[in-house]
C-alpha cells in the first residue's frame, strides 16, 4: 500500500470526471437529437464508456504511456444540429462511415506525418491556450463559491511545498468534505441501475453520410486528435499515433450499433494524466490513465447512474479542480512554447487563437490555433534557413575551426 501510486487514482477519477461533468449533457442532447429512447440513451453511455475504457487501459499498458481516449465533444455538438429528422439505423451509418475514415487515416499514417511536421513550440502554444480557461477558471468559481475554493486553493498551495504527490488528492477531498458542509452535494436523483446494450442494425444514406458522417470526421481530427497529438508530444512523450488513431477509428467502428458514435485521443483531461500531479516519475504515469480507463468502464457499466453521481458535485468544486490540476501541465507547456527566439511570435499567436476560444465553419479554436500559428511560422521564417547558410558561408573564411568541430548553425 505505501507503493500504490495514489496520485495516479486521483488523476484518473480527476480526469473521468471532468470529462462527464463538462460534457456528458451534449452527448446526452445528441441521443436525444437523433431520437433515442431511455433505453438507447443508456446503451449510449455503455458504449462510450466501454470503448474509453478500454482503449485507456490497453494502450496506455502497451505504450507504458498515459494514453488517454474521450468521446469527441465537438462532434457530439454538432449531432445535436445535425441528427434531428435522421432515422436511428442513418445516425448510426454515419458513425460507422466516419469511424472508417479515422481507421483509414490511422492505418495509412497520413495524420501522424502532418502532426510530425509541426513545430514542438505551436503545438506547446495549443495546448498552453486550450488549458488556459481551466487555469482561469479556478478563480472565476471563486466567485459563486469563496470560502469552498479559496480553501482548495491554500491547501493546493501548502500541499505542493509539503505533499507534492498528494496535492490534488487531498485537495479534492478537501473540496467534497466542505460541499457536503455547505450543503451543495446533491444526491436526491441518485439510483443504482445497469446499462443494457441496445443494438441498432445501421443503414447507409448519401446525404446523411455527407450532412453527417464527413462533417463528424472531420470536426472529431481537427478539434480533438490534433490537440490529443500536440498534448503527447509537448508531455515529452513519443508514443507513436498511427496505432492510437487505428485502435479509436477500430473501436468506435464496432460499438458505433451500439451509440459509440466517435472516440478520439483526449487533450484536457489527457493532460491531467501526463502531469507531475499523476506522478513524479514521467515513466510511471501511464498508471494514471489506466486508473481513468478503469473508471471509465465503471461509468459505462452503471451508464446513467454515474453520471447522476457526478452532476451531484457543485460546479465550482470540478472547475476548481480540473484547474488546479492543470497548473504544472500549463507552466510547462508555456516555457517551452516561449523557449525558442525564432519560433516565439509564432507561438504567441498559436495561443491567442486558441485561448480567444473562436469556432468557424464547425472546427474548434485548436484547429484555427494551429493554421494561424503554423502560417505565422511560414511567413516570418521563410527563406531564414538560406539567408543563415549564406551567413555562414561569408564568415567561414575568418574562422579557425578544429578539423575535428564542425560549427554549428543556429536552429530553425
Amino acid at each position: 500500500m505505501k507503493n500504490f501510486p495514489w496520485s495516479s487514482l486521483a488523476a484518473g477519477f480527476v480526469t473521468v470526471l471532468v470529462g462527464f461533468t463538462s460534457s456528458a449533457v451534449i452527448v446526452l442532447q445528441a441521443a436525444a437529437a437523433a431520437g433515442a429512447t431511455p433505453q438507447q440513451i443508456s446503451s449510449w453511455m455503455l458504449a462510450l464508456g466501454l470503448g474509453m475504457g478500454l482503449t485507456c487501459i490497453g494502450l496506455s499498458l502497451r505504450y507504458k504511456a498515459p494514453v488517454v481516449t474521450a468521446w469527441s465533444t465537438p462532434g457530439a455538438a454538432l449531432l445535436i444540429t445535425s441528427l434531428s429528422g435522421i432515422p436511428m439505423s442513418e445516425a448510426i451509418g454515419a458513425f460507422m462511415f466516419a469511424a472508417a475514415l479515422i481507421t483509414l487515416g490511422g492505418v495509412t499514417g497520413w495524420f501522424e506525418r502532418a502532426m510530425g511536421k509541426i513545430p514542438l513550440s505551436i503545438a506547446a502554444a495549443m495546448l498552453a491556450g486550450i488549458l488556459a480557461h481551466f487555469g482561469m477558471n479556478v478563480f472565476m468559481a471563486m466567485k459563486p463559491q469563496f470560502v469552498m475554493v479559496f480553501a482548495m486553493f491554500v491547501a493546493y498551495l501548502l500541499c505542493k511545498r509539503w505533499l507534492p504527490r498528494y496535492a490534488i488528492i487531498i485537495v479534492l477531498l478537501i473540496g467534497v468534505a466542505l460541499a457536503a458542509s455547505r450543503g451543495l452535494l446533491h444526491f436526491d436523483h441518485f439510483h443504482f441501475a445497469w446499462a443494457r446494450p441496445v443494438f441498432t442494425m445501421p443503414s447507409f444514406s448519401w446525404s446523411t453520410i455527407i450532412g453527417v458522417g464527413i462533417p463528424l470526421f472531420v470536426v472529431t481530427m481537427a478539434s480533438q486528435n490534433a490537440p490529443g497529438v500536440a498534448v503527447i508530444r509537448a508531455s515529452g512523450y513519443d508514443t507513436p499515433i498511427s496505432p492510437l488513431i487505428t485502435w479509436t477509428g477500430l473501436t468506435t467502428l464496432v460499438l458505433a450499433p451500439f451509440g459509440c458514435f466517435s472516440l478520439n485521443l483526449a487533450a484536457i483531461t489527457a493532460a491531467i494524466c501526463m502531469g507531475k500531479e499523476a506522478h513524479e516519475d514521467p515513466a510511471k504515469r501511464y498508471w494514471a490513465a489506466v486508473a481513468a480507463g478503469g473508471f471509465y468502464l465503471l461509468v459505462g457499466v452503471f451508464g446513467a447512474t454515474v453520471c447522476a453521481l457526478f452532476a451531484a458535485f457543485p460546479q465550482e468544486l470540478v472547475l476548481a479542480i480540473a484547474g488546479l490540476a492543470l497548473f504544472g501541465t500549463i507552466a510547462n507547456s508555456l516555457t517551452m512554447a516561449m523557449a525558442n527566439d525564432v519560433q516565439r511570435e509564432a507561438a504567441l499567436i498559436t495561443f491567442l487563437v486558441t485561448a480567444s476560444g473562436v469556432t468557424l465553419f464547425g472546427v474548434g479554436a485548436a484547429f484555427w490555433g494551429l493554421v494561424a500559428g503554423a502560417l505565422a511560422f511560414f511567413v516570418l521564417n521563410w527563406k531564414r534557413h538560406d539567408q543563415l547558410l549564406q551567413q555562414h558561408k561569408q564568415l567561414a573564411p575568418a574562422m579557425t575551426v578544429p578539423d575535428t568541430v564542425s560549427p554549428a548553425l543556429p536552429s530553425h
